[in-house]
């Protein structure tokens, strides 16, 4: 079975919570059912994870690329646009890693840093956005 690492990053908390206008009212708990759901209909083991700690997040790739993981999807949220050692990461690990919001970043002027080590990324349609990055994962994994 297809087993993907799936990140949720800084702020990803605070959905549901604050800026209901640009998010929408769903929180992370309830994102994170939905996805479980997606991935078990796909027959995708999942592992989520959520941090406001750029570190964690970095420990979790290179824990997973030493691990079992096959793919990660990752809504970088608060590390969009961070220059830290989280792009180095993603870089680095041996599985194809997708970046995944739920609304569309660029529209609001925001440019990613995770987009150009990302295998693909996935913007603008809400929590389905998961699930199209995992049909991608699992397509990755069909096709080797």
């Amino acid at each position: 079975m297809t087993k993907v690492l799936v990140i949720q990053g800084a702020g990803m908390n605070m959905r549901g919570k604050v800026q209901l206008e640009v998010f929408g009212p769903t929180t992370l708990e309830q994102i994170n059912e939905q996805v479980r759901g997606y991935a078990e209909g796909l027959g995708i083991d999942v592992e989520i994870i959520h941090s406001n700690v750029e570190g964690e997040v970095v420990n979790a790739l290179y824990a997973a690329h030493d691990g079992d993981i096959d793919a990660a999807l990752i809504n970088p949220a608060g590390y969009t646009t961070g220059s830290g050692p989280l792009k180095a990461a993603i870089a680095q690990v041996r599985f194809p890693v997708i970046e995944v919001h739920a609304s569309n970043p660029t529209s609001r002027g925001t440019v990613s840093n995770i987009q150009p080590v990302s295998k693909g990324s996935v913007y603008g349609f809400g929590v389905y956005g998961y699930y199209l990055a995992l049909e991608g994962v699992k397509h990755l994994s069909n096709s080797h």
